[in-house]
């Protein structure tokens, strides 16, 4: 176990979880990791493995077939998941993001309906919120969904989603101007359909195409696409929560706790790439003796630890706050902008160590080094949470008089 990044308090039964995921990360993710990244292949025997040990259902409730876990036990888990490729971790996260969604916001039918089986993995979740032309502006959300009948057709194009072939559900997020009148505010008249569909590329269901994955720098494996809607139908009882007009609400609050995600992420990427740093130093000689006897390297080295136990740490925080029903935008926009700066400049000084050697696909580094610039800007660039975080910041220490 490594001495870095260790989470006091934990359960018995957090510790043994966490101990199998490590050893399961060790023994069948990191040996392949590498080679099926190269090849941009879908990990489907890890996937299957991770269904095996129940990581799918990790935060549903017992009730509906789920282990129940908190927030801070799934982020240590998608910790110890990203550590050994961070793309499998993202096939995860964006399930977990809808599960979490419908037991925070759905009907009573809804969850009956999805839960138990996205607990076992039979069904697999994806999110939608992002467009071609939309960046972070989400209330220019173009996507409509207009009631005919006892139904909604929903018209418009998506992009970056993740799982959008593989997933089996799609939370999409669409404008739906029925009962908002006009002037009213664009996060009001907002609403989050639940979405079914067969997983694969083409027209998946009528009126539904994925057009085919989209070729990416790092993230490879994970199938991300665009999603293009046609009319769609959709029955009025897939509204997630049974009323339109809250869909706003809804995604943010999944992206709230998809930042901790995203946080663990980083902290799971920044741990391998300082452990990959920390072994290549003691194995590389120059001038005479291991290139970690050089100062020069060790400071390189205290820096990377100090910033993987900071981010770690800022992780674990916001998880724990979230679990204790406090609201934790700020602690989640810190730890998801702390964690992804940081995994960056911890790879980046890996590569740095390993020289020249890091610019071969022979070593992992490689891959990690294209593999950290997506955590900048999921689930909100890092100007976004300097937003959140300075708002926050000027509500908890307004002036008074």
């Amino acid at each position: 176990m490594s001495r870095l990044a260790q989470t006091h308090g934990l359960t018995d039964i957090q510790q043994e979880i966490l101990s199998t995921v490590r050893d399961f990360v060790d023994k069948e993710i990191i040996p392949v990791a590498t080679e099926l990244e190269h090849r941009d292949e879908y990990p489907t025997r890890i996937v299957e493995g991770l269904k095996e040990l129940g990581l799918f259902g990790l935060m549903i409730p017992e009730e509906y077939g789920g282990l129940g876990e908190s927030l801070l036990t799934y982020a240590l888990c998608v910790e110890e998941i990203a550590r050994g490729w961070m793309s499998v971790s993202g096939i995860i996260n964006t399930h977990f993001i809808v599960a979490y969604m419908l037991k925070q916001h759905g009907t009573q039918e809804q969850r009956e309906h999805f839960l138990p089986r996205m607990a076992t993995g039979e069904v697999r979740g994806a999110f939608s919120m992002s467009e071609p032309a939309l960046g972070s502006d989400v209330s220019a959300i173009s996507t409509k969904g207009v009631k005919v009948g006892d139904a909604y057709a929903l018209t418009g194009q998506k992009m970056w989603l993740t799982n959008g072939g593989s997933s089996t559900l799609v939370a999409v997020l669409c404008r739906t101007d029925e009962g908002h009148p006009e002037g009213t505010a664009p996060h009001r008249s907002m609403t989050t359909f639940l979405v079914e569909k067969e997983p694969g590329f083409g027209e998946v269901r009528p009126g539904l195409t994925i057009p085919g994955k989209i070729e990416k720098m790092g993230y490879k494996g994970v199938d991300t696409t665009e999603m293009i809607l046609d009319g769609l139908r959709i029955p009025a009882n897939r509204v997630l929560g049974g009323t339109t007009g809250r869909g706003f609400y809804q995604m943010m609050d999944g992206v709230e706790v998809g930042r901790v995600n995203v946080a663990a992420r980083g902290c799971g990427v920044a741990q391998r790439a300082f452990e990959l740093g920390v072994s290549y130093a003691q194995q590389r000689h120059t001038f005479g003796k291991a290139i970690a006897q050089h100062q020069a390297i060790q400071f390189k080295l205290a820096e990377m630890a100090t910033k993987v136990e900071a981010a770690h740490a800022m992780m674990v925080n916001a998880a724990r706050k979230k679990d204790s029903g406090e609201r934790n935008d700020l602690e989640a926009g810190m730890a998801k902008y702390l964690a992804s700066e940081y995994c960056k400049e911890v790879v980046e000084d890996a590569f740095r160590i390993h020289g020249g050697y890091g610019f071969s696909k022979e070593y992992e580094i490689e891959r990690l080094y294209r593999e950290a610039p997506m955590l900048l800007i999921g689930e909100g660039t890092a100007e976004i949470q300097k937003m959140i975080i300075g708002r926050r910041l000027l509500e908890e220490y307004r002036l008074q008089g």
